[in-house]
């Protein structure tokens, strides 16, 4: 392991706002995410695959109402994210540390108000197909800690995933209510505050346009 990234576990053991496997209170926030890690009652807003955290903590910055929770595996980048908040005084930010098939291990059933995912993995290989995070097995975890009536929105810049994700979500009690595949020339370009993540930047600035859906979580009561 490098010396830079043994530096950022040390970092992540040292924030409160870094939750992983190393912390005795690991798991002990489900359904209490607002109450214990957040002491308030705001809603809560999940990023998927959040990397080093530029979308969280730059919709914290907006948002000071809303709790937002990063959520990667890998902890090097969690750390460096935490720092960051911690550094900018966002109370409203938290980094959760876990594969992203544990999610509903994390939290309560309708514990969630929004999710975002940027940028993920597209896995285009059809034997990968599982492992999208868009697949039913992920939106049957997302239902479950949305709320009724729930937002989840999708960044990408690949158009195969983006096309597969408007299927399975439509397929899966998702009400698409916004979809674009030129974000930055779309009606909802004002939305996203000009926030953009590391991978996002990259993709704008070599001309690929970005993909965007906004969906609502239509599932039964």
């Amino acid at each position: 392991m490098g010396r830079n990234k043994n530096i950022k576990y040390e970092w992540a053991e040292a924030l409160n706002n870094v939750v992983q496997h190393t912390k005795p209170d690991f798991g002990q926030q489900k359904g209490q995410w607002k109450t214990r890690q957040f002491l308030n009652n705001n809603p809560v807003v999940l990023e998927l695959g959040c990397g080093r955290g530029e979308y969280t903590n730059g919709l914290a910055k907006i948002f000071s109402d809303k709790n937002f929770i990063g959520i990667d595996i890998k902890g090097d980048r969690l750390a460096a994210a935490g720092v960051i908040a911690q550094r900018e005084k966002l109370h409203n930010v938290a980094y959760l540390r876990i594969m992203m098939q544990f999610i509903d291990d994390f939290f309560e059933e309708n514990e969630v108000d929004e999710i975002w995912i940027t940028f993920p993995d597209p896995r285009g290989k059809d034997r990968d197909e599982k492992k999208r995070l868009t697949h039913p097995n992920f939106l049957n975890k997302y239902k479950k800690v949305l709320k009724p009536d729930g937002v989840l929105h999708i960044k990408t810049d690949s158009v195969p995933f983006f096309d597969y994700s408007v299927d399975t979500l439509t397929l899966n009690q998702f009400d698409i209510i916004a979809k674009t595949n030129d974000l930055y020339e779309s009606r909802w370009n004002k939305d996203h505050f000009g926030i953009k993540t590391r991978f996002e930047k990259i993709f704008y600035e070599k001309g690929f346009p970005i993909n965007y859906l906004r969906a609502i979580n239509k599932k039964e009561v």
